[in-house]
């Protein structure tokens, strides 16, 4: 069964760095894509960035030039530059190729999530 771990989270001061990583499992081969998520409090999830099995990748605007999405064996979000508006809970997402960027996702039966791990940015 796919299992996601998320880890690399932490406090950092505006214009620091952070690497969060994804470690994924149960998937046949490179058969998935996976995102990023965010949610700060009061707001709604937004999509940070997304990478398809092909290497694609596709950024929400606010992030643009400073964070990187990678993959391996395990999803990697690199974020530089950041801001206090980047303060909020992180969570991974992978789901089957054919379901990502669909009319329901990332809301799919099939999306996988992490647990979350916690970015704050001091000012």
């Amino acid at each position: 069964r796919v299992q996601l771990a998320e880890s690399g989270g932490g406090s950092v001061q505006a214009g620091g760095s952070l690497r969060l990583s994804c470690a994924v499992s149960g998937y046949t081969g490179n058969s998935y894509c996976a995102a990023w998520f965010r949610r700060a409090p009061g707001k709604e999830r937004e999509e940070v960035a997304r990478i398809s099995p092909t290497g694609t990748r596709i950024y929400t605007d606010s992030v643009k030039g400073r964070f990187t999405i990678s993959r391996d064996n395990a999803v990697h979000l690199q974020m530089n530059g950041l801001t206090p508006e980047d303060t909020a809970m992180y969570y991974c997402a992978t789901a089957k190729w054919w379901d990502c960027g669909s009319s329901s996702w990332p809301d799919n039966p099939t999306t996988y999530w992490g647990q979350g791990t916690q970015v704050t940015v001091s000012s």
